[in-house]
């Protein structure tokens, strides 16, 4: 390895870094507030190390590969790692001697994202799986008080299990029947292994859809997500609906499109059906939640129902121009999807912190005479994902509606319209509570102190708002990518 290369892998270096800082500073003096500042160091630094190794862009060695378009999304999980960091600082201030190992779990889980984000192989698509999945299950059972973390995190640890051995089992069938583990290498000499092996390849693949399709949660593999939502503590629900989702997805796009599995038509069928079972039952069953943690896992289903509309309309593209719309669709409406989430999961952190019983939907009765900041930071957060104008969903939704069209995907279409029709209620229920008035809501006064919550709720209430009413910039920074 040359040192262009180390200069190329400059994000993994730096969080690579940070966790051995943490281990060195746990083993001298175990303190909380070092430890915070040494995690919140250590990922500007990988923010810097993302932006520099962009003039390093190369593939290092056939695991990974270091581009643009990784280097943003490893950039975007890195600054949702952030927003998370700084959302564990009051959850996790009171767990005695255990909190220090909080932000290197943190950071390894981060990292364990990164490599997924830039992986080109199967064994570095494994490695970055695992090494954020197993530091996620400990994160999700960190609190010492309560039993949902520990129920949500055994639910976690023994279906995640279950779809890593899935994965690990179609990537030795597709080995068998292509002979390669790079996505390239599958790729072109997956028509060869078609003819000659069809069931095995088409078992492999879609053994190792199943397993990706379960850290998505979409359907049928979404059983465990509203149970994990809502029993795991806010900042580590963020973590995972944000950053453990958002780099899961990249990888398998960039999986999907570097093996070119698009150009299977069975692949293609068996995607449909999971998008638009996704897009209806994620929205279907929202309707019936109370809980504003379970709401948003099931909200979540949906919008990667959504998200697959795009994989699935290039297997129809016969332009440049197409394809590009189709890039930029994924990157437009991955960004929105989440940076809404973490207005909505900033706010549910600062009501309701770890008391389930406040994130239902009477405690939210009256939000905007008492809490104003985080009544407007939901309110928006909630209009986005439906897709309302000028908020970043209601972009991300036109490209994807855009894309459905010119694909001529109808059938995905009409679901994609129909769930957000469906979506529009739930969200609404929210918002309309939010805004009751009573005789003790009027009377109270509202929270105006200038807080670090309301102030970050504020950032990323911002950042929606401008993605949504001025997209032009970013669509072009999109399409440089």
């Amino acid at each position: 390895m040359n040192s262009s290369q180390m200069m190329a892998l400059m994000p993994i270096l730096m969080l690579s870094l940070t966790a051995m800082v943490l281990m060195i500073q746990a083993s001298i003096k175990r303190d909380q507030n070092i430890a915070w500042w040494i995690t919140a160091a250590g990922f500007l630094l990988t923010i810097w190390g993302a932006g520099y190794a962009r003039d390093f862009a190369q593939s290092v060695t056939i695991l990974l590969e270091v581009d643009d378009w990784g280097l943003f999304f490893s950039t975007l999980i890195v600054f949702a790692s952030l927003v998370c960091l700084i959302l564990s600082r009051e959850t996790f201030s009171q767990e005695a001697e255990r909190k220090e190992e909080y932000y290197l779990l943190l950071v390894l889980s981060v990292l364990g994202a990164v490599v997924l984000i830039q992986s080109s192989h199967m064994a570095s698509l494994l490695l970055g799986m695992e090494l954020m999945g197993v530091a996620l299950y400990a994160m999700i059972a960190f609190p010492e008080k309560g039993e949902l973390p520990l129920e949500a995190a055994i639910k976690y640890l023994v279906l995640s299990a279950c779809a890593s051995a899935m994965l690990l089992f179609g990537f030795a069938l597709v080995y068998a029947a292509t002979g390669d583990l790079t996505y390239a290498g599958i790729g072109a000499a997956a028509d060869l292994a078609y003819g000659r092996e069809p069931l095995v390849l088409m078992a492999g693949s879609a053994m190792i859809l199943a397993g990706l399709g379960f850290k998505l949660s979409v359907v049928p593999f979404h059983m465990w997500t509203p149970d994990v939502y809502q029993g795991a503590p806010t900042p580590v629900t963020g973590f995972l609906a944000t950053v453990s989702k958002g780099a899961v997805f990249v990888a398998l796009s960039r999986f999907y499109l570097e093996a070119e599995l698009y150009q299977y038509d069975t692949l293609i069928a068996a995607l449909s059906v999971v998008a638009v079972a996704s897009m209806l039952a994620g929205n279907w069953l929202a309707l019936r939640q109370n809980n504003i943690k379970r709401l948003l896992a099931y909200s979540s289903i949906a919008h990667f129902g959504y998200l697959l509309v795009a994989l699935i309309a290039m297997s129809i593209v016969q332009s440049i121009a197409q394809a590009q719309l189709v890039a930029d669709a994924v990157t437009f409406y991955l960004t929105a999807y989440i940076l809404t989430s973490l207005v909505a999961f900033a706010v549910v952190a600062q009501l309701s912190g770890e008391d389930d019983s406040k994130s239902m939907i009477d405690s939210f009765d009256g939000l905007f005479w008492r809490h104003p900041v985080q009544a407007m930071g939901l309110t928006v957060a909630l209009l986005s994902f439906a897709g309302i104008p000028l908020t970043a969903g209601f972009i991300g939704k036109f490209y994807l509606i855009n894309v459905a069209i010119q694909s001529q995907l109808w059938t995905l279409l009409i679901a994609l319209i129909l769930g957000s029709a469906i979506g529009i209620y739930y969200y609404l229920r929210f918002i309309f509570a939010m805004s009751k008035t009573s005789a003790t809501t009027v009377k109270t006064q509202p929270e105006t102190n200038l807080s670090a919550q309301n102030v970050l709720t504020t950032v990323l209430l911002i950042l929606v708002l401008v993605l949504g009413s001025w997209p032009q910039p970013f669509v072009e920074f999109a399409g440089r990518l």
